[in-house]
């Protein structure tokens, strides 16, 4: 159970400008651990570049944004891989696991594959990976990390249905855990059940942010 005082991210009041161009303002939230936020909005409505400044990656043109957790315990999941094409899938993942400070075995490497269903793979060069293979073998670096924080920036897209599955069940196994996730999700009708909370982008502001079993993902509300 989540208590009072287990809140692992606060949004206050955050706008962002991209030059003079408003994307949002007045976005505030907050997400404790072991919940799911799904962030949802219509295109360029500022999701992903509201997720980023969540995650650190970029910063709020006003506003504030406390993470409560160490960056080692951060991971972040988008639709783009940033795979290095000419290295192995374990190679990527033990490149990787460096940035992160951590030295895995050859052994976890492999479990890890495993995981993912990328153990035949592992010495094949990831430039020839399938869509869902690349994004597979990214979401194995999130395992290594074992994050307390995942932010998800709609890492479905393009997913063949095994991908899409694996990853809905590791999302699932993830909050059953503790672990916290902020989500952009590209099949929102479908996945709004399985979060906590909705935050909703409209008109360069948030249009909706409550229970997630309030929100009508099909009324085109964003």
């Amino acid at each position: 159970m989540s208590g009072a005082d287990d809140t692992v991210l606060n949004v206050r009041r955050c706008a962002k400008f991209f030059g003079s161009k408003l994307v949002f303002k007045d976005v505030s939230c907050s997400l404790r651990a072991g919940e799911v936020l799904l962030v949802a909005g219509a295109n360029g409505a500022g999701k992903s570049t509201l997720v980023k400044i969540m995650a650190g990656l970029a910063r709020p043109s006003a506003g504030d944004v406390s993470l409560n957790l160490p960056d080692e315990r951060v991971a972040y999941l988008g639709h783009s891989t940033f795979l290095y094409p000419g290295m192995t899938a374990r190679a990527n993942l033990s490149f990787w696991a460096g940035m992160y400070g951590l030295k895995p075995t050859a052994d976890e490497l492999d479990a890890v594959l495993q995981r993912v269903g990328l153990f035949r793979a592992a010495e094949e060069k990831a430039g020839g990976f399938s869509r869902g293979m690349a994004q597979r073998l990214n979401l194995a670096r999130v395992y290594l990390v074992r994050p307390s924080l995942v932010f998800l920036d709609e890492p479905g897209t393009g997913l063949d249905v095994r991908s899409l599955s694996m990853l809905r069940d590791e999302i699932v196994a993830y909050r059953e855990q503790g672990v916290s996730i902020v989500w952009i999700s590209h099949h929102l009708g479908e996945d709004v059940a399985m979060a906590d909370t909705v935050l909703c982008l409209a008109k360069k502001r948030v249009d909706y942010y409550g229970p997630a079993t309030d929100f009508d993902a099909g009324r085109l509300l964003c």
